[in-house]
């Protein structure tokens, strides 16, 4: 059982394959956390230090006893009003003007699978697969209770935390801080990697020592963001790829959110993650309930690579959903690299045409098919098909699309408005704004207020109307730019807007998922914007970057492969020079970098030669072959390309069988010393051949000195090597 309850100690233990996390209820009912590590019996409350620390306050409880401090001690729930003075994850204006909870345990249930959050993605599984284990606190003054949520996936090596806050008192209260998870960790030098960035250069990898002080990342602009992710590691000081000890924890929400690491006075280490506390107020009626969102915890004694893969598995197989979860997804062309706005139906056929001759399974017809949208400064929210543009009918383009053996994709930006448009002309009051100041824009365009049912129900009819005009397998649902003017004319306290407001892009999302099962979504928000775990559950994929640069993306996919599969992250091979960069990088080195994604190409066909048609219609060939290793197999990274002149990675099938290098040499220098990697993930006493040289190599050789690549004076040069077990 991955759930254990000692009734005569007070404590819970989690057993997940390879981690235990146990804490305990203890003389006073404060919720103390023990030990989240290596998989271990017994119980750990020998770890509790207690001491007379000063200036560290003692509950009244305690009497007389100063050595007990929750300023000090490891916790499960950390609130204002107990004297803990570190970051805290639940702040609670009360009725009556204070701030002040304490919470204590007064019951809990355990029980087969995993609970569910009521309108927010979670991770699922079968009752099978899980357990769950609900513990109830009460703030007895306020009657205010905390129902925490933990759901163990054991052989996934996956915990999850959430909770729900009841309002059971007679009073309106305000939820000012609501953090879903808190890692108390009470020895030991940790370093954190976080990943940074920006619009076209998401999730930079970074990783710094611990010092002490309050390490805070986050986002306040209503989506997860390109400046930084929603997922941290803790890793030890020592703790490389291949050992070590590490932990996880990514949030499964698309909005703002909040991260925060702080070594304590006694060199103590807590880790918070959960919604932003800025521009959030969220206000309970007495019988009012709130959920926070959720977050995946996973811990790995045997270093990084462990631990990304066991993120991997758990958001592959239980937080994406539909048909293409774990299915090969169709090879697309999109047409806006090829065309822009500058299209009609006529182009759109020739595309498709070329595309279709080559061997590419999906045209995607990208924005400028509705309204008056000839520019990105006018026409969203007018779903409805320009066929003047087109020359033809939505039905009759999509038609001729699937006659030529193609799937037929589309693209949609359904939370954003143009002020010039029927929609804002007829409901400008729809538009999230500050009655009496001018809005901010951002591509001249205002974002509607999801918060609001009558906007998301009036938008997600406009949507269906046009998805119902033809057999459309595929939406790219894009979202480009931030909330600024966090204003909500039908909400009663403006601090709820941004958390109602994902709520609400939630409900269109899961609607959506319901009423068109077999659609394949590709989440995007000017790339990876909104890559988060909560886009997942809707999406199975997600437009890494809007930056196609082949060798800028050997840094963006390194840092989004901590976290993310790789059968999550869409990848295209784009035109040189590139449009972002200006960089010209051989097709052969696009292609490899792509396949390391949902693969795709972004580029007018018109413009290539016969040459680069056959090297594509090669790497449609070569993907196909690969891609059920590519998208399901275990992922290791070979070299961090942020310290190294190459870019590395690997596939390897989960029974060691298959191996698929791919590398980039990233800079050229005269009379370079010879590259070896160093493959992981193999069997020691195994024999492995190159299918293409037919060249044998030892595993644990392989393993030990190193594959090594052919030295190139080529700049960019690409290397892809599959292995196969053949003794």
């Amino acid at each position: 059982m991955g759930i254990i309850f000692d009734e005569k100690n007070k404590i819970f233990t989690l057993h997940t394959h390879h981690a235990t996390y146990q804490m305990k209820v203890d003389k006073y009912g404060f919720l103390l956390h023990l030990y989240y590590g290596q998989k271990s019996e017994g119980c750990m409350d020998y770890l509790l230090h207690f001491a007379d620390r000063g200036f560290s306050g003692n509950p009244y409880d305690a009497g007389d006893d100063r050595t007990f401090s929750m300023d000090v001690l490891p916790q499960e729930l950390p609130c204002q009003g107990t004297g803990d003075f570190r970051s805290l994850a639940v702040i609670i204006k009360n009725a009556d003007g204070s701030y002040d909870s304490n919470f204590r345990y007064v019951g809990h249930r355990i029980r087969d699978g995993k609970y569910k959050l009521p309108g927010l993605p979670c991770v699922y599984a079968k009752d099978s697969q899980a357990q769950t284990l609900e513990i109830d606190v009460e703030d007895v003054v306020t009657n205010v209770r905390i129902t925490l949520f933990y759901g163990v996936l054991e052989e996934s090596d996956i915990i999850t935390r959430s909770a729900c806050i009841c309002n059971a008192g007679t009073g309106k209260i305000c939820l000012q801080k609501a953090q879903a998870a808190c890692l108390d960790l009470i020895s030991g030098e940790y370093d954190l990697i976080s990943f940074y960035g920006r619009h076209e250069m998401e999730r930079n990898f970074q990783r710094i020592p611990l010092a002490h002080g309050v390490y805070t990342i986050g986002s306040r602009r209503g989506t997860s963001s390109h400046q930084y992710n929603p997922m941290l590691i803790l890793a030890k000081r020592d703790t490389t790829e291949d050992a070590g000890s590490c932990y996880a924890m990514s949030f499964v929400y698309s909005g703002s959110f909040r991260a925060e690491v702080q070594k304590d006075q006694f060199c103590q280490i807590r880790a918070l993650l959960g919604l932003s506390d800025e521009l959030f107020s969220y206000p309970l009626a007495p019988g009012e309930t709130f959920y926070v969102p959720e977050v995946v915890l996973t811990y790995s004694h045997t270093g990084l690579a462990r631990l990304s893969q066991n993120l991997h598995q758990c958001f592959r197989n239980h937080l994406c959903r539909g048909k293409y979860q774990l299915s090969t997804r169709p090879i697309l062309l999109n047409s806006w690299e090829a065309s822009y706005f500058t299209f009609n139906g006529d182009s759109i056929l020739q595309l498709a045409k070329q595309a279709a001759d080559i061997g590419i399974e999906m045209l995607v017809m990208d924005d400028g098919w509705f309204g008056q949208r000839d520019d990105d400064n006018a026409g969203l929210g007018d779903w409805h098909v320009n066929e003047k543009k087109l020359g033809i009918p939505l039905g009759q383009l999509i038609q001729k699309v699937n006659d030529m053996g193609l799937k037929f994709g589309i693209w949609f930006e359904p939370e954003s408005v143009s002020e010039d448009s029927d929609l804002y002309r007829s409901h400008p009051d729809w538009a999230l704004s500050v009655p009496g100041r001018n809005p901010v824009r951002s591509r001249n365009q205002l974002v509607l207020d999801f918060s609001r049912k009558d906007v998301v129900d009036h938008v997600f009819s406009e949507v269906c109307k046009v998805l119902d005009q033809g057999n459309i397998e595929y939406l790219k649902w894009d979202m480009n730019r931030s909330l600024s003017d966090c204003f909500s004319r039908h909400a009663d306290d403006q601090g709820r807007v941004q958390y109602d407001y994902v709520l609400g892009l939630y409900d269109f999302l899961e609607r959506l998922v319901q009423r068109y099962p077999d659609l394949l979504i590709e989440g995007c928000s000017g790339g990876g914007g909104r890559f988060d775990a909560g886009m997942l559950y809707y999406s199975p994929q997600i437009w890494c970057s809007d930056n196609t640069d082949a060798l800028d993306r050997i840094y963006i996919q390194y840092g989004t492969s901590f976290g993310y599969p790789v059968s999550a992250v869409g990848s295209h091979v784009s035109a040189v020079p590139n449009h972002q960069t200006a960089r010209i990088i051989p097709l052969e080195t696009r292609g490899v970098v792509a396949m390391a994604g949902t693969f795709g190409y972004e580029l007018d066909l018109q413009h290539i030669s016969e040459e680069e048609k056959q090297v594509i219609q090669d790497q449609i060939q070569m993907y196909k072959q690969y891609a059920p290793l590519i998208l399901n197999g275990l992922y290791y990274r070979l070299v961090n390309p942020f310290e190294q002149e190459v870019g590395a990675w690997e596939f390897v099938s989960q029974d060691a069988s298959q191996v698929l290098v791919q590398a980039v040499k990233l800079r050229v220098h005269g009379n370079m010393p010879v590259c070896y990697l160093c493959l992981k993930g193999l069997l020691e006493d195994a024999v492995y051949e190159d299918t293409d040289s037919k060249k044998q190599y030892g595993g644990a050789a392989l393993m030990e000195m190193g594959l090594p690549l052919p030295s190139k004076a080529e700049d960019c040069q690409a290397y892809q090597i599959y292995l196969e077990k053949v003794r």
